[in-house]
């Protein structure tokens, strides 16, 4: 599988572009978490990835979407992404993922991407603007990778996105770059209504055969004004996707991103570890996109680097993550987020202001952390990676064994809630969406 999977990336993909990644995002994003181990023993936290929304303006209504994507357009501009960036840059990083919103809707992405040919970038994208002239402008930048998102088949993907031919326009923008021989991957927010047509050996080998050189599967999050808790999977349905993740891992030549899980299966949070957090399309310094609330901003005579050492919420709310659950505490325990917003007055970075009453109006779902349950890699490659690059780093050091919580809370007797699966959808398309 190694063999073949090494084959696929010298064929299929730009050998530029594959330096490119190897260096700027391999050897360089390797470092930039030395870097971050370094500062975390001097009690420091930068986070070595950072996630940054340029815009909040989108062409598609998804079934729960957080971002203001109706409200006038809010966009990060060049001159702001290249001081953002090159106060990163002084702290190590070289690795950004780029939301929205819909970045490609950002009238200068391609020129802030091509400012900083030292850096490698990640842009979660619906493919519906990448044309054959983007698709030429990424080959030549060559620090890119466009995530494509697919929803679900023909059918699905038009509800699940709220608008008509959706699965195809995306496609065409994903053939698009397979043809300029860029590294491109496809993600998925796995719900009810997609997760047995792309959780599927099936659909990884069709996107294989196209040349898609990596997935991205996550668990979709019930959030923002029109939440569709009914779409979030069941306790069950989130340990099968994890043990269908590991399986592929070893058996298929197309690498398999996760953000979730250490090398021996237990679960984590990029946010509460400190590994990743995220700037709104205001500039607000917020810990994940779906956390709405800030108290500190790209914007001001403060450094990049002080915002985030120097920031109270952002250290009280990792702390306040990993002393609760080692999975996500926006689907676990809301109660806990919004105790966390009101002790530091931290401000709704919405448009629609409306953050605070979404939280109240959340109620607990499965989560990735599922404790008895964890699945350890089979994969020999990602075991070494993640025991050395992407691990919780300690965050985690009250959970002995997991699900088991040390400190005042044992003493006390008193343990967090586990919530319930939530309920099935009623019905669920099997079909694989036809790529051909």
């Amino acid at each position: 599988m190694y063999l073949q999977l090494a084959r696929r990336l010298l064929l299929e993909t730009d050998k530029r572009l594959l330096w490119k990644l190897a260096y700027n995002m391999g050897y360089k994003g390797m470092r930039s978490v030395q870097k971050h181990k370094q500062r975390l023993r001097r009690g420091e936290v930068f986070p070595p990835f950072l996630h940054v929304s340029v815009i909040n303006s989108c062409n598609l209504r998804c079934q729960g979407c957080w971002v203001d994507v109706s409200a006038k357009q809010s966009r990060i501009d060049a001159a702001s992404m290249h001081r953002l960036i090159t106060e990163a840059k002084e702290m190590g990083n070289s690795f950004f993922g780029i939301l929205g919103g819909e970045p490609f809707l950002h009238p200068e992405l391609i020129e802030i991407l091509g400012q900083h040919p030292d850096c490698y970038f990640q842009v979660f994208t619906n493919g519906h603007f990448i044309t054959e002239e983007i698709a030429r402008d990424l080959r030549r930048l060559g620090n890119v990778t466009p995530l494509i998102s697919i929803e679900g088949n023909e059918v699905v993907s038009d509800v699940r996105r709220g608008r008509p031919q959706v699965f195809s326009r995306s496609m065409a923008g994903l053939r698009n770059c397979l043809r300029e021989k860029i590294f491109t991957g496809v993600c998925t927010s796995l719900c009810q209504t997609n997760i047995d047509d792309l959780l599927h050996e099936a659909w990884v080998d069709r996107l294989i055969d196209l040349g898609v050189m990596y997935l991205w599967y996550h668990a979709y999050r019930p959030a923002g004004p029109e939440m569709c808790p009914e779409l979030a999977l069941t306790r069950d349905q989130q340990i099968r996707a994890r043990r269908f993740v590991v399986e592929m891992r070893v058996r298929k030549p197309i690498l398999i991103i996760d953000a979730y899980y250490d090398g021996e299966g237990r679960a984590l949070c990029p946010a509460a570890t400190g590994m990743s957090h995220h700037i709104s399309p205001s500039g607000d310094i917020e810990p994940c996109p779906v956390i709405q609330f800030a108290r500190e901003s790209i914007h001001g005579h403060r450094t990049l680097r002080q915002q985030f050492l120097e920031s109270e919420f952002l250290q009280d709310f990792r702390r306040t993550a990993a002393s609760a659950t080692r999975g996500c505490i926006i689907l676990e325990r809301p109660d806990l987020l919004k105790a966390l917003v009101d002790r530091h007055g931290a401000r709704d970075t919405t448009a629609r202001g409306g953050a605070r009453a979404e939280l109240d109006a959340m109620r607990p779902s499965p989560s990735q952390f599922n404790p008895g349950h964890e699945i350890p890699e089979k994969s020999w490659a990602y075991r070494w990676v993640k025991k050395f690059w992407f691990n919780d780093f300690g965050a985690y050091a009250r959970f002995d064994p997991p699900g088991r919580i040390q400190g005042p809370e044992k003493e006390s007797g008193h343990h967090a809630p586990r919530p319930e699966a939530a309920p099935p959808a009623a019905a669920v398309n099997p079909s694989v969406p036809t790529v051909s």
